[in-house]
């Protein structure tokens, strides 16, 4: 079994930074894809960004985040992060990291965290 955990949520003030964590652990023999989500009560999820393994990984962003976010990886650590500068109050939400990982008994299987809340007030 895997468990993403994420974290490095919290408040910030607009204008401000934040790096989210999301750690995996248990059974993986290679993340092939990673990604950010979030949602806001009473709405959909939203995706965020997302990272593409290879020894020059691909990123893609949503719109709305594209030059302010930056998604990264560290496959020695299984971690993902998340780098968002200029954060606005609308980027209040509950940010959850996805992985499709692959081992060997199951093959390539999508997971999720929790969830980090991350609020952006002055």
């Amino acid at each position: 079994q895997v468990q993403l955990v994420e974290s490095g949520g919290g408040l910030v003030q607009p204008g401000g930074s934040l790096r989210l964590a999301c750690a995996a652990s248990g059974s993986i023999f290679r993340i092939n894809t990673a990604g950010w989500y979030r949602q806001v009560p009473g709405k959909q999820r939203e995706w965020v960004a997302s990272i593409i393994s290879g020894s020059d990984p691909r990123t893609t962003y949503a719109d709305s985040v594209k030059g302010r976010f930056a998604v990264s990886r560290d496959d020695a650590k299984n971690t993902v992060y998340l780098q968002m500068s200029s954060l606005k109050p609308e980027d209040t939400a509950i940010y959850y990291c996805t992985m499709n990982i692959y081992y060997f008994t199951h093959g390539s299987k999508d997971y999720w965290g929790l969830g980090t809340q991350v609020t952006v007030s002055s």
